[in-house]
């Protein structure tokens, strides 16, 4: 599960001020190709009136990118509403890649401080071993 920090932004052509705040224990995400991941950010209108926003996330690395499905989100001044998104990393996801979180909404972004890192699926282990 991913959560994300605090971040403060204004949506210039409404005028009404949108917030994602979240936990603050940002990292980056160990998985594996084909590996489900499940990405939630809670919004806040700050604004003095009701916002509308069109918005969607995408992890995005320069060998591999998952994009979510966009979401319509209405918030009433103060108002605060969690949106969960759920995702696979591709199966050809390069192992050792790392893709970071963006978060779209309207017509801008905002890179978040989540990545994930793509490991091996498989391990090696030496279950014995003889001297003689």
């Amino acid at each position: 599960m991913l959560t994300v920090v605090i971040v403060n932004f204004a949506v210039s052509n409404t005028g009404d001020s949108l917030v994602f705040a979240h936990n603050q224990d940002c990292s980056i995400v160990d998985k594996v190709a084909g590996d489900a991941f499940t990405v939630k950010i809670t919004f806040k209108n700050t604004g003095k009136a009701e916002g509308k926003w069109s918005i969607n996330i995408a992890f995005e690395d320069s060998s591999w990118s998952q994009v979510g499905t966009p979401q319509n989100l209405t918030l009433t001044p103060g108002q605060t509403v969690t949106l969960v998104w759920e995702g696979v990393v591709p199966d050809n996801a390069t192992v050792g890649s790392v893709a970071r979180l963006v978060v779209y909404y309207d017509d801008s972004f905002k890179t978040l401080n989540w990545w994930i890192h793509v490991v091996p699926g498989a391990e090696l282990s030496i279950k014995s071993s003889s001297v003689e």
